[in-house]
């Protein structure tokens, strides 16, 4: 892939996440300057603010099933402060979005110090899922109790 159609998938996945958002109450808003939170979610009448780093990934075709590869900034995943960031992660596949896979900041770095998914690339830790016989798995560990988990914004009605 082109650095060019990356830039339109990593923008079509912000979008379709956001989306996601959008229809369970929540307003969405994308930072004037991105330092590691591609969108801010809010939950206007409790004004409760979350921070969203979405992560986009064009599927392989594999014997078993699909994989899709992503990256997340080791010094941003470390970064914990009051406010988590929920990571999502998004895969592309046959002109399709797959279920996003969603992960809170403080459990995908236990995952990585403890469970030893990911692999570290320098400044950045990556993360292999591959998709198949109804598992999500990543370096093994299955995933699935993370996909559509949006425990940490639940509906509002308006």
């Amino acid at each position: 892939m082109t650095k060019k159609f990356n830039q339109y998938l990593g923008k079509a996945g912000h979008l379709a996440v956001m989306s996601e958002f959008l229809m369970l109450g929540w307003n969405v808003a994308i930072p004037e300057v991105d330092v590691g939170d591609d969108i801010f979610v809010v939950q206007d009448e409790q004004g409760t603010l979350r921070k969203v780093q979405v992560k986009t990934s064009a599927a392989t075709q594999r014997k078993s099933g699909l994989s899709g590869q992503f990256s997340v900034s080791a010094k941003n995943l470390r970064n914990i402060s009051n406010i988590l960031v929920h990571y999502v992660f998004i895969l592309r596949y046959n002109n399709k979005w797959l279920e996003p896979v969603i992960i809170r900041q403080d459990f995908l770095l236990d995952l990585y110090q403890n469970n030893h998914i990911g692999s570290n690339n320098g400044n950045k830790i990556v993360f292999y899922f591959s998709y198949g016989h109804g598992e999500i798995k990543c370096s093994g560990r299955n995933l699935n109790k993370f996909v559509r988990d949006f425990t940490d914004f639940p509906f509002t009605n308006h």
